[in-house]
């Protein structure tokens, strides 16, 4: 039986033993793969381990049937690779979503669905991870068993930790058919995920997962067929593990740096950099960011420039977001994941923020003057979070603009941007800086952007002549416009661009057009370069296919430079807003969880969890309900402002309502004055609800009471929409979607070229 995991820090030790002490005994002594096992093995899976554990009837029973359903079902619906926690001490633990047999079990039917449609080829691929517990271990487990199957896997020398968006820069610029990343992204410690790369380094949609899904389920079937299956794992140095070439290429951090220095590195924002006199601080939540971070900055000649936190690191991220007790006051251990931007409630009522409370400010950032600008990313350093310093004068302007703060003493507050407000300042800067060196008029700018995100960035594109095409939440919807884009751009490049947003529009982008931004209200964001990205053999791209919160640190630098400590950042969104003449300032998003996700006890999680799920999709199939019948011309915007207006009035009003619409993950309600977007997570028991509009206080409240409603069908709901309709809506909603993903899509065939290496 495995030890206690024992570490130095309090409250990392009270989640090692609430995990160990909620472990049975039979899952201790699994001894299914050995991993330390450095030479070629073979683990026999057999038909005992498809069932339900019973210490008499059946002690071999790893219950992989109910594993793998509850995993196909979510390949269907993932935005963002295949979540859930794991056990983090006895990573074998396949009650958990995320578990070793699992990952073995993906990554060969991924690599048996690649031989058959690639037969006698090289197949190479990539893989990476980022801090988490198991992280190393399953990248050994996906490498080897790509290894057995005669798949070429590139690992980062010594097999270290790199970024999400290097693993998805190095799949399309050397032409893999792919790759394979460990991360749960901002998600809570005991999360993990295999994040799932295709070709073109962009997230699977959900008909690539079904192709793996499927191929699992064959395998399943073999063995109840045959009583067993054989899956074999290479040896630890297996030549077709290769190391080199990530090596000679310093992991890749010297193709990435040229890529940047072809778009928001060029000469013109690193000379501001350069010229900065203060620090600009990096917070490496997890400290994975690190390791490739500082070689970027370095070798674009900056790095002077910056001061960091966290750099060792730690899977357990540095304590932050965690905390002794839930937000009820229960003494329990609660995650509230690494996402600083996240807002919780004290018990009286008060609102704050329970990641920046961890992250020491107070004391760490007292010897820094005014202006210093704090940015904060995350383990798989995809996303950004900007913050500055400023006086606590400025609170009421502060107020006034709807920009979140943290007292760090009487004299001074942290402001926290949204990614909204950040990202609404980082294209400005961005699209000021190109027309001052003449490029603007140079090509058409068109930007991608998530329904869930700000209305002011629609509001700023229309004022610069840029056009918008609205997306499903997931930055995978983001890359699948792109391919359109480039597909359109191939075949007719005198021809001007057209493509369909999720909202039911036709955008033209005019002739060879540009992006200049695609982003979401996550943190993620990516920017394009002026010329098209070409990769080792010739394939073009318009952006690359992952957000990079590299690419964000380099424009958010360049700005904070150019400002120079003359103004505020917050001084400076003003002014965006102003010079644009923005009405809808104000964003929110608020998160509605119903199950405490770090629960050590795999039963009470699955119960709360399938609970939550209920609970989840009571409240979204309310108001989809609604949405599709509007679409299919059942009912009418009146007889909707009826349906909420009943249920809801007095506390909100729905007579300016003017539209319901379904936007691929989420149902849109269109107010004269304000958006409010329902979205029921695509990978776990939470509601998400977003709003952007002219005043805060008045969509802080329709997010708050809208995405908190129980779901529960009211009579006048029941006399509009029918019965079938309100059973049918998640399907007839699943096949709009796919209609959308579909319509132009670029499915043109990967071929595999001849490697140079």
């Amino acid at each position: 039986m495995s030890g206690l995991k024992v570490s130095e820090n309090e409250l990392e030790n009270e989640l090692f033993k609430s995990v160990y002490d909620k472990t049975p005994d039979y899952i201790k002594n699994l001894d299914l793969m050995d991993f330390s096992n450095d030479g070629e093995f073979t683990f026999i899976l057999k038909k005992e381990h498809l069932k339900p554990y019973d210490e008499k009837t059946n002690p071999l029973g790893l219950n992989l049937e109910e594993w793998f359903a509850n995993y196909s079902k979510e390949a269907k619906v993932s935005t963002a690779g295949i979540r859930g926690p794991q056990n983090i001490l006895f990573p074998q633990d396949t009650r958990f979503p995320i578990n070793l047999v699992g990952i073995v079990l993906a990554t060969l039917a991924k690599a048996l669905v690649a031989k058959e449609k690639y037969p006698n080829k090289r197949i190479v691929k990539v893989a990476g991870c980022e801090v988490r517990y198991n992280s190393q271990l399953f990248m050994d487990a996906i490498a080897r068993i790509q290894a057995s199957c005669g798949i070429e896997t590139l690992v980062p020398s010594q097999r270290k930790t790199i970024p999400i968006w290097l693993a998805s820069f190095l799949a399309f610029k050397l032409d893999l058919l792919g790759g394979e990343y460990i991360t749960s992204s901002h998600g809570i410690s005991v999360k993990n995920a295999t994040k799932d790369l295709n070709c073109q380094g962009s997230q699977y949609l959900p008909e690539e997962s079904m192709e793996f899904v499927n191929k699992i389920q064959q395998i399943f079937d073999e063995v109840n067929e045959k009583g067993s299956y054989e899956i074999k794992i290479s040896a630890k140095d297996n030549p077709l593990i290769n190391e080199s070439v990530m090596k000679s290429l310093d992991d890749g951090v010297d193709l990435y740096v040229e890529y940047l220095k072809s778009g928001v590195a060029k000469d013109f924002n690193l000379d501001l950099v350069k010229s900065y006199n203060n620090k600009i601080l990096i917070e490496s939540v997890g400290g994975s960011a690190y390791k490739t971070l500082s070689r970027v900055l370095s070798k674009l000649g900056i790095a002077d420039k910056f001061d960091w936190f966290n750099t060792e690191e730690d899977p357990f991220f540095h304590s932050i977001g965690k905390y002794d007790h839930t937000p009820k006051g229960e003494k329990a251990f609660y995650d509230y994941s690494v996402d600083a931007t996240v807002v919780a409630k004290k018990t009286d009522g008060t609102k704050y923020f329970p990641v920046i409370e961890t992250l020491g400010y107070s004391e760490k950032l007292k010897n820094y003057p005014l202006g210093t600008v704090v940015l904060i990313t995350d383990p798989d350093h995809d996303r950004l979070t900007v913050t500055q310093i400023e006086s606590a004068k400025r609170i009421d302007e502060l107020k006034k603009l709807g920009i979140d703060f943290v007292r760090l003493s009487d004299e001074r507050v942290l402001t926290v941007f949204t990614a909204n407000q950040a990202f609404l300042m980082l294209m400005d800067f961005w699209a000021k800086q190109l027309k001052s060196q003449n490029l603007w008029n140079n090509n058409p700018r068109f930007m991608i952007k998530t329904t869930a995100s700000a209305l002011s960035w629609d509001e700023w594109a229309k004022s610069n002549g840029v056009k918008v095409v609205n997306v499903p939440v997931g930055f995978k919807e983001i890359a699948n416009i792109m391919k359109k884009v480039e597909l359109q751009l191939k075949n007719n490049p005198q021809k001007e661009v057209v493509v369909d947003d999720v909202l039911g529009n036709s955008i033209n982008l005019g002739v060879n057009p540009r992006l200049l931004f695609g982003g979401e209200e996550s943190g993620g964001m990516i920017m394009g370069t002026e010329d098209l990205i070409k990769s080792k053999h010739g394939r073009c791209a318009v952006a690359m296919r992952e957000k990079s919160a590299t690419e964000a640190i380099v424009v958010a630098s360049s700005l904070v430079a150019k400002l120079d400590n003359k103004i505020y950042l917050s001084e400076y969104l003003k002014n965006v807003f102003e010079e644009n003449n923005i009405i809808g300032r104000f964003d929110t998003r608020v998160d509605i969880a119903y199950y405490n996700e770090s629960e050590p006890d795999i039963n009470k999680l699955k119960a709360d969890k399938i609970a939550g799920e209920q609970k989840r999709t009571q409240n979204d199939v309310f108001y989809l309900s609604m949405a599709i019948a509007l679409k299919e011309g059942e009912i009418s915007v009146d007889d909707i402002k009826s349906i909420l207006n009943d249920k809801f009035s007095p506390e909100l009003n729905f007579d300016n309502l003017k539209s319901v619409k379904f936007v691929g993950d989420g149902t849109y309600l269109e107010f004269a004055d304000k958006y409010i977007e329902i979205r029921p997570s695509g990978t776990d028991a939470k509601t998400k609800a977003y709003g952007g509009g002219l005043n805060k206080e008045n969509i802080e409240k329709y997010a708050g009471i809208l995405g908190n409603y129980s779901g529960e069908r009211t009579q006048k709901h029941k006399e509009l929409i029918s019965q079938e309709l309100y059973d049918s809506c998640k399907d007839r909603a699943m096949d709009y979607y796919l209609k959308f993903v579909e319509k132009d899509a670029n499915n043109e065939v990967f071929i595999i070229p001849e490697y140079e290496f």
